[in-house]
């Protein structure tokens, strides 16, 4: 079992930054890909940004150029700067760490960015 938590969510207007922070705990030495999905209303849930266990990352073509995932090993910790936010980026962020086959989601953190 792996447990997260998210933090770091708040109100910012359009073209403001903010820092998302995800806290794993229980069988941590199991993780394998950590990643951001985003969830706004009426609106399937979609990735943001993933890194593997060896750093590699993937963003998704909306936040290219604007959002950085980064994680730390030894903290088992993952973040997201979002930087240059958009009105289209509102939606509650969630994380998710993969161990094998399974996924474990966080509770989500809202991201409100206004015009």
């Amino acid at each position: 079992q792996v447990q997260l938590v998210e933090s770091g969510g708040g109100l910012v207007q359009a073209g403001g930054s903010l820092r998302l922070s995800c806290a794993a705990s229980g069988s941590i030495f199991s993780i394998n890909d950590m990643t951001w999905y985003r969830q706004a209303p009426g609106k399937q849930r979609e990735l943001v940004a993933s890194v593997t266990n060896g750093g590699s990352t993937y963003y998704a073509d909306s936040v290219v150029g604007r959002f950085t995932i980064s994680r730390d090993n030894a903290k088992i910790m993952v973040y997201l700067q979002m930087n240059s936010l958009k009105p289209e980026d509102t939606a509650v962020y969630y994380c998710n760490a993969r161990v094998g086959a399974l996924g474990y989601w966080g509770q989500g953190t809202q991201v409100t960015v206004s015009s």
